[in-house]
């Protein structure tokens, strides 16, 4: 039956940012396919409520609260992987993202900052991650980017140009790990998740989003999480190095801070 092939029954994910939003869903619906999961993020109470989702699907969950900043302890994901599961399978690198800024206000700092916290620390996970992956036979790499990696609107200068640097970055990466490792993206539009919470509360914003998307809606986590675990399962297995765009259809910014001209 084609479901079987969304089935991942005894596999080994690691899911950074998995405290809430797409990192916490994307954890729940790979233990609902059959995964054990290490997530991830800054704050132990959000990941012992999703360690609690995943215990009630019927798998186990291994909590890690840290800054997902620091270099070391991403790449100690692994680590952990391997010490309580001996295997891995499969990454979701979903920890990131970047405030909007006006260019003026955007540092060359700033831009550091967020190329580190959107690509460096995918990169890190990946490092530690891949050689356990080969001894494992392989597995599936699935990187979270961002609609506006590929459409232009003010204020998203740092923000767009590192969630096109991870999408390029995941077709690069896919071409030195294939084919014993996939390597795909999915460039996220709106999505109803904490990110988004001041436009869920506002009926104004909420409609100009709604309006400027092909679909007229947001996304929810589980419109994300599904191209999660396609690309992450084996119904995914004839893809790598791609970005599957589940947006909406949107093709241009969906919110619009009417920046004035400099």
């Amino acid at each position: 039956m084609i479901l079987d092939r969304f089935r991942i029954d005894g596999h080994v994910a690691i899911v950074t940012g998995a405290g809430r939003g797409i990192g916490a869903g994307s954890a729940l619906a790979l233990a609902q396919c059959g995964a054990d999961v290490v997530i991830a993020s800054r704050t132990q109470s959000d990941l012992d409520e999703v360690a609690s989702a995943v215990e009630a699907a019927g798998r186990r969950a291994v909590t890690v609260a840290c800054d997902l900043t620091d270099l070391d302890a991403v790449a100690a994901l692994a680590a952990v992987a391997q010490r309580e599961f001996g295997r891995i399978d499969v990454v979701v690198n979903n920890v990131g993202g970047t405030i909007p800024l006006p260019f003026l206000d955007t540092t060359a700092q700033y831009l550091e900052e967020a190329f580190h916290f959107n690509v460096t620390t995918a990169h890190a996970l990946n490092l530690a991650a891949v050689p356990i992956m080969l001894e494992g036979g392989g597995g599936s790499i699935v990187n979270i980017t961002s609609v506006m990696g590929r459409i232009a609107g003010r204020g998203f200068s740092a923000y767009g140009a590192t969630k096109a640097a991870l999408a390029h970055y995941t077709r690069l990466v896919s071409k030195d790990l294939a084919p014993r490792i996939r390597v795909n993206a999915i460039a996220a539009g709106s999505t109803a998740t904490s990110a988004l919470e001041i436009v869920m509360t506002s009926p104004e914003l909420k409609k100009m989003i709604e309006d400027m998307t092909p679909l007229h809606m947001i996304g929810d986590v589980e419109d994300i999480t599904a191209g999660v675990v396609y690309l992450a399962s084996p119904a995914g297995r004839f893809m790598t190095g791609k970005v599957l765009e589940i947006d909406g259809g949107t093709d241009v910014p969906s919110i619009d801070f009417q920046l004035p001209d400099l």
